[in-house]
């Protein structure tokens, strides 16, 4: 703190207190006395200032100002801060004295408490970290009292990830972050920004750039200059446009521009120069074409152009090899067979019809051709079509659902009232038929739910999923807040204790792993703690004993972990967002068990090779009895006993996907 109010006042009063020192001393050194501490100096140095301001010679603002700060005693604070701005205001109306006071004035404030204010940026530049996230209401806040980002964070130059979101006080990026050229993901989503300066382009090791649910109306040309990049999520804005120029991005692999009022796709971004481009989402907006050169798009497997204002679909888009997964729902075709076949047919169906007028076309365009050589072609096409259905029917993934009326003990789960103000929404169902003893399956199971909480779940802030072996599950379940000292749990692979306990025990842990890996984000659960910031009670859900099971969203009970040999598993997701959240949540959830089992059942890997011995070793069961998934409805009713919601109904498992079937 001294150091800092030392170096402030150097660069402000510099030139005053070299007349009262002599040419070999320090012109500070008088503000070290033995003895003194930070408060001595700061008030010293205010008097001494003031002293030697109200010289002859000194300006009206200067013998104004400093003084009425002096009298204020404690300018630096937010109520002294803001009282001096005040005594600034007052000055004699000469407009460019009363300008400099307070430019000066603000200057001097916001040196003072820059450091003080932001504890992260101290720490990652006195430990060295790589990475650095700023988000939340506390960051907020903060930013809008400065105006904006400190200029410290733009000097932090070993950073490698940058995150700041959810500022809606953030309304721009200082030029400043050019000199952070050494990030590789820079994270700016969630906040208010009205424009990214054009020199992002100078941060040629930029790979990932996320400046999605913004305000942007447009984007900066320095972005085709990002010669690294490989994803670009410009989604949630209010984009017209996109700037030319990005085949020049030969390493882009992912552009979301979803949810803009773009109306055309750049002529460049359909180049064979991108060739490693394998996901291009551009749902909801304007797009009234799409160029037939889409087909120069060699890796391009996901194309979502949904809601926009498409009256055709080219033939040429056929042609893209990988193409895996396309979605035109929403668009008013002029071909209205192909528009019933977009809003309900697979793919494959779609680029087989494509196919086929594409053919025609060509055929008009280069005259007639042999007809029986074509027939034959056909023919044998039709033939090898077949056989491909017959091996994709053989592939299917199957999940049957079990009515609630069917079950001889079905689970209910009660939601109290009092869950409404910190997560009011709550999705369960039974999975039986899951093979998780083989090889490595449950490690896989693991690695799959970790990446839905990344990526659908938006890390745990949109909704949370737990699972549970349902045999050791007592029924019926009560979803309840607890305050956090007599919210007791047992979490995964620790000793019993409160949550005030574990959130304390997670995080010294955080801490101490900052220090060790130089770096402010941190894996496992630590990185969701902010997540239960400023509650005052908890969720969780409780069985039948009393016992928490789950306490979300930060762990599961160690009392119904899961492990190879649970057959029977409880699916439970969680959020703040929307009940559809947590049906949408679950419904990836079930598909991705499918593909899982489906996995499993087809590479014969022996039990307990992954390292977790349960028993002796067998072969895994045949495909044949093992792939189909058997999901059983969970009723999830109030304190009264009505019902809330029943998870899966017909509505949900209904979306399109390739090779997945349900059965009610």
């Amino acid at each position: 703190m001294t150091s800092h109010i030392m170096k402030v006042q150097e660069r402000l009063l510099l030139t005053h207190l070299n007349k009262q020192t002599s040419t070999y001393q320090d012109p500070l050194q008088f503000a070290y006395r033995h003895g003194g501490g930070v408060e001595d100096v700061i008030i010293y140095l205010l008097q001494q200032t003031g002293c030697h301001l109200d010289k002859a010679g000194s300006t009206t603002c200067e013998t104004v100002l400093f003084p009425r700060l002096y009298e204020l005693s404690t300018p630096f604070s937010p109520v002294g801060g803001s009282k001096a701005t005040r005594a600034a205001c007052e000055l004699p109306n000469n407009s460019q004295k009363k300008k400099s006071s307070i430019e000066l004035l603000s200057f001097l404030l916001g040196s003072m408490t820059n450091m003080e204010k932001w504890p992260e940026i101290e720490k990652a530049a006195t430990e060295q970290r790589r990475e650095l996230v700023l988000q939340g209401g506390g960051v907020d806040q903060r930013i809008s009292s400065c105006g904006g980002l400190p200029s410290s964070l733009y000097s932090l130059q070993l950073l490698n990830y940058l995150e700041v979101s959810q500022c809606p006080s953030l309304t721009e990026i200082h030029v400043e972050i050019q000199h952070l050229t050494n990030l590789q993901s820079l994270v700016l989503c969630r906040n208010k920004l009205t424009s990214v300066p054009d020199v992002i382009g100078i941060l040629k090791s930029l790979k990932v750039l996320d400046l999605s649910v913004n305000n942007l109306k447009c984007l900066p040309q320095g972005i085709a200059q990002l010669k690294e990049l490989n994803t670009l999520n410009v989604s949630c804005n209010c984009l017209e446009a996109l700037p030319g120029g990005l085949s020049q991005c030969t390493k882009l692999a992912t552009i979301n521009v979803s949810k803009n009022q773009i109306t055309t796709f750049p002529p460049d971004l359909f180049s064979e120069r991108l060739d490693l481009l394998s996901t291009l989402v551009a749902s909801d907006n304007s797009i009234h074409e799409l160029s037939r050169e889409i087909c120069k798009l060699s890796a391009l497997k996901v194309l979502d152009v949904s809601n926009n204002k498409l009256s055709e679909i080219p033939s040429d888009l056929s042609d893209c090899p990988k193409l895996k997964e396309i979605n035109f729902k929403g668009n008013k075709l002029g071909d209205k067979r192909l528009e019933k076949m977009v809003n309900g047919c697979q793919t494959k169906s779609i680029l087989e019809y494509l196919r086929g007028k594409g053919r025609g076309r060509r055929d008009e365009e280069g005259g007639d051709s042999d007809k029986k050589k074509r027939q034959q072609q056909q023919k044998k096409r039709g033939k090898a079509r077949e056989e491909k259905d017959e091996v994709e029917e053989l592939n299917k993934m199957v999940v049957r659902v079990l009515h609630v009326s069917e079950a001889p003990t079905a689970l209910t789960v009660k939601v109290n009232a009092e869950v409404k103000d910190v997560r009011p929404y709550l999705v369960c169902c039974l999975v039986r038929g899951m093979s998780l003893k083989p090889g490595n399956a449950l490690k896989r199971f693991l690695m799959a739910q970790t990446k839905l909480h990344d990526d659908l779940c938006g890390r745990r802030t949109i909704a949370t999923i737990a699972t549970h072996d349902a045999q050791l599950v007592k029924g019926p379940l009560v979803y309840d807040v607890r305050p956090p000292t007599r919210l007791k749990v047992v979490p995964l692979g620790r000793r019993e204790m409160t949550a005030v306990e574990l959130i304390r025990q997670l995080h010294l842990e955080a801490d101490e792993l900052r220090k060790q890996k130089k770096r402010q984000n941190v894996t496992g659960l630590h990185k969701y703690l902010q997540l239960l910031e400023g509650k005052s009670v908890y969720p969780c859900l409780v069985d039948a004993d009393g016992d928490v099971i789950s306490f979300p969203p930060i762990t599961n009970s160690e009392k119904t972990k899961i492990k190879k040999t649970t057959t029977e598993l409880l699916i439970e997701v969680t959020s703040s967002t929307s009940l559809q959240t947590c049906k949408d949540v679950m419904d990836a959830m079930i598909i991705k068990m499918a593909e899982l089992n489906k996995f499993t059942a087809e590479h014969q890997e022996e039990a307990g090779s992954d390292g977790e011995e349960d028993g002796a070793q067998q072969p895994a069961a045949d495909a044949e009895t093992s792939s189909q998934l058997i999901v059983q409805q969970v009723r999830t009713v109030d304190q009264d006993g009505n019902l809330k919601v029943v998870y899966p109904s017909k509505t949900d498992l209904s979306k399109e996907f390739s090779n997945f079937t349900v059965i009610w």
